[in-house]
């Protein structure tokens, strides 16, 4: 049964090339597509994933982390006199203006803190020590601005809000859904940036909690005596952010289409082709069923047949996805893709190509084994 399955399958050399070819490029656009998905998703979250603090507490119904409503900064210290909170400090996200050199205005995206270390926020950086944002007019810019706001240099100059501020560093990875480029400043400096807004308002207060302490016990304690807060976990509000932009951009949706367009278009060439290479060969199965074989033993053949192209397609295909790194990195993307994707892709390549092969067996089943006996 092997040997017949590879024979018809490469009898024709250019038709199995064009099978691989077809499951090739399903498997690169679901995981190209699924990866950048993923990558998005990862920016929509990434700074409350790396920052130390076990619990947010946001302002009433804020949808994610970049769309912050201020509230009275002096909150912070009821929830610091909650038991099992260990420290608990402000943090504010805010959008500023920048002025560029050549005149023109963006927006960039600020975490302003007190502590930076502790919290570790940013976790990569170089130049001068991020204590220093509290020495003056200062800022830390991410690496990724350079997309938006051209090259810059510690040391550099540039206007936030109409002030003139000095960037004494760099960071890196710390990127937002929306593609707007973060800068870090010290806490009470971006207050004085927009007194209106921010002058005695905070926007988010990270709480870190005791050693063992029940974190359900300490979010409800906390929900008692700000009503008007909300408070998430770590991985709630992680989540909540990344369901966000899934739920308002339609981006879940985009990527659904695009899973579907691709498998459809995998499994109209491996159909078609295994077909054709059915058709070429239908004496060979003629041959099978006058000899005793069952429709089962046919389609044993050509579920082998689906499975080589399956396996041959899925790793030329992953092997396309994976080169894209680099391409992806220069345009300042993410492409992620765990291995968890990778074999639910794997398995999907299969299902995809034993379905195809459904409809040669179609034909096939119903041969009639007199036909190998005709000239």
């Amino acid at each position: 049964m092997v040997d017949l399955a590879l024979k018809s399958l490469l009898h024709d050399k250019l038709k199995f090339v064009i099978t691989v070819a077809g499951v090739a490029f399903a498997v690169t656009l679901v995981l190209v597509q699924v990866g950048l998905f993923l990558g998005l998703l990862d920016n929509a979250s990434v700074t409350i994933d790396h920052i130390d603090a076990d619990l947010w507490v946001t302002s009433k119904n804020t949808p994610n982390v970049d769309f912050a409503h201020p509230f009275p900064e002096g909150r912070v210290d009821r929830v610091r006199t909650v038991p099992g909170v260990q420290r608990a400090d402000n943090l504010i996200v805010w959008f500023a203006q920048l002025a560029l050199p050549s005149g023109t205005q963006e927006a960039v995206e600020v975490y302003a803190l007190k502590d930076f270390h502790r919290w570790n926020v940013p976790w990569k950086a170089e130049g001068a020590p991020i204590d220093d944002l509290r020495r003056g007019n200062y800022m830390m810019m991410d690496t990724a601005a350079v997309r938006r706001f051209g090259e810059f240099e510690i040391g550099d100059y540039r206007e936030v809000n109409d002030v003139r501020v000095k960037i004494i560093g760099k960071t890196e990875g710390a990127l937002s859904f929306t593609t707007t480029p973060l800068a870090f400043f010290d806490y009470d400096r971006m207050q004085q940036l927009l007194p209106q807004i921010l002058q005695g308002k905070t926007t988010y207060m990270l709480v870190k909690l005791v050693p063992g302490a029940d974190a359900d016990a300490v979010m409800a304690e906390i929900r008692s005596r700000l009503p008007y807060n909300d408070v998430y976990t770590k991985a709630q509000w992680s989540n909540r952010s990344r369901a966000y932009w899934v739920k308002n951009t339609g981006l879940g949706l985009n990527i659904a289409v695009t899973v579907f367009l691709g498998c459809l278009v995998g499994v109209v060439v491996v159909a078609q082709t295994l077909y054709s290479s059915t058709m070429e060969h239908i004496k060979e199965f003629g041959t099978v069923k006058a000899i005793g074989g069952s429709n089962l033993d046919i389609y044993t053949i050509l579920a082998k047949q689906a499975t080589i192209a399956a396996v041959f397609g899925y790793i030329f295909g992953e092997l396309l996805a994976r080169s894209m790194y680099p391409l992806v990195a220069l345009i300042h993307l993410k492409l992620i893709m765990p291995q968890l994707l990778s074999a639910v892709v794997f398995i999907g390549a299969l299902l995809m190509c034993l379905t195809a092969a459904m409809i040669s067996f179609k034909k096939v089943a119903s041969i009639d084994p007199a036909l190998v006996f005709r000239s």
